[in-house]
């Protein structure tokens, strides 16, 4: 199946492109949080996190981290998140692994999400920490 990501780098949809190198490609996302809210993409097309090998996932983060503060000062932002989603549970729209910079401006009303469950109130934080660190 081909993605909307697949169609935008090989110019079939057109897109605002920030950056490009062998590895990765980057452009501002269509429907943005903020002004400079840019999406960053491996060109092979990994579904997600679970999918992607380590060297494209570090060339993806490397091309994050290059653009983040450039981002930052263009649009005069007071700060930047950094978010991946995947699967359709945690927001993912777009079946290609990508990661959003997404600029931040003091009272923009983007809201953070808020704890569930305040582990040292109880037992369930050490039950769950086992449970992960046993099947790594």
């Amino acid at each position: 199946m081909t993605t909307i990501f697949e169609k935008i780098i090989a110019g079939d949809i057109p897109s605002n492109k920030v950056y490009e190198d062998d590895e990765t490609f980057a452009f501002l996302d269509a429907d943005p949080v903020n002004p400079g809210h840019t999406l960053v993409i491996p060109k092979e097309p990994y579904k997600n996190i679970y999918e992607i090998p380590n060297d494209s996932f570090a060339a993806v983060m490397n091309t994050v981290r290059k653009l983040a503060p450039v981002i930052k000062e263009a649009v005069g932002a007071d700060g930047i998140n950094i978010g991946q989603n995947n699967d359709s549970a945690a927001g993912q729209e777009v079946f290609h692994f990508h990661v959003h910079i997404m600029p931040r401006f003091e009272g923009d009303g983007y809201t953070h999400w808020q704890g569930a469950e305040n582990y040292h109130k109880g037992k369930s934080g050490e039950k769950i920490a086992k449970n992960i660190s046993g099947s790594l």
